[in-house]
């Protein structure tokens, strides 16, 4: 990955990961849509670290956009800070086991699909389809993060595992799911970008080693990549809530119409051109 490649890269990444489709299929496809002929090696073995890096910058973006809430969380457990912060707490602790496990378990088996630009558009169209009718499924939820229950956030959490999959998003399939329990879009969308922090915190720790190793120049095109990923996500995260906020019902509709066009575009251009 180049200069340019890697500033293109991460501003789609930083886009991408938070709004609800699929950072990592379009991980896969950027590439494809710019014709970069990347060396094979680096797909099979650096690109799931190189884009953990990215998320890295993601994650920290997150962690100051929501400070006030995870400090009050850390708070609740050394100084007996608001009791909904340690609640809250609790919730995302179980929310990310789920995700934690599964990628722990299937992390060698899902890494092949990450160079697969067929199966991450299929999934993208199918990302779509449970963004809208998983959406239209739902009432207007009225629950807080705070009303949830431990076994909700499970279920939250679990759905956040189909990110795995490129095609799927992280916070699209967490958010459907906190709208099927009973959450407000905004609080929907504030507990999935709670939920995401620690899990993307995780991949690093265990994939941003590997960087040092075999790629001359890809550590320090990755700090970069992570830089600007970091400063596009917190526009994004802002963006995002804004637009929950405003929108409690049928805010997913765009975002599905995108995966939906896109996943198209790239299956018409694999199987017809």
């Amino acid at each position: 990955m180049d200069f340019i490649q890697t500033v293109i890269f991460a501003i789609i990444q930083g886009i991408t990961e938070l709004f609800p489709v699929s950072s990592v299929a379009h991980g896969v496809l950027t590439p494809y849509v710019f014709h970069w002929n990347l060396d094979p090696e680096f797909l099979k073995e650096h690109f799931l670290p190189y884009v953990v890096m990215l998320h890295l910058g993601t994650a920290i973006a997150l962690l100051l956009f929501f400070s006030k809430d995870w400090v009050n969380m850390l708070r609740s457990l050394f100084s007996g800070g608001p009791s909904q912060s340690k609640k809250i707490l609790i919730l995302v602790i179980a929310g990310t086991i789920p995700a934690g496990l599964i990628g722990v378990l299937f992390e060698k088996t899902l890494r092949h699909l990450f160079s697969s630009v067929t199966s991450a558009a299929i999934f993208l169209v199918v990302n779509g389809l449970l963004l809208y009718f998983g959406e239209k499924a739902t009432g207007k939820g009225n629950k807080e993060v705070e009303d949830l229950k431990i076994g909700q956030a499970l279920v939250i959490g679990l759905f956040q595992s189909l990110a795995l999959v490129p095609g799927f998003s992280r916070s699209g399939a967490s958010m459907i799911a906190g709208f099927w329990m009973g959450l407000k879009h905004e609080a929907a969308a504030r507990f999935s970008m709670l939920l995401a922090t620690p899990v993307i915190v995780g991949a690093s720790i265990l994939e941003v080693p590997k960087l040092r190793t075999g790629m001359n120049g890809l550590l320090s095109m990755s700090l970069i990549g992570g830089v600007l990923s970091g400063i596009f996500a917190l526009i994004a995260v802002w963006a995002l809530m804004k637009w929950f906020k405003k929108h409690d019902f049928q805010a997913m509709k765009p975002f599905a119409y995108y995966c939906w066009i896109v996943g198209a575009i790239i299956l018409f251009s694999i199987y017809v051109l």
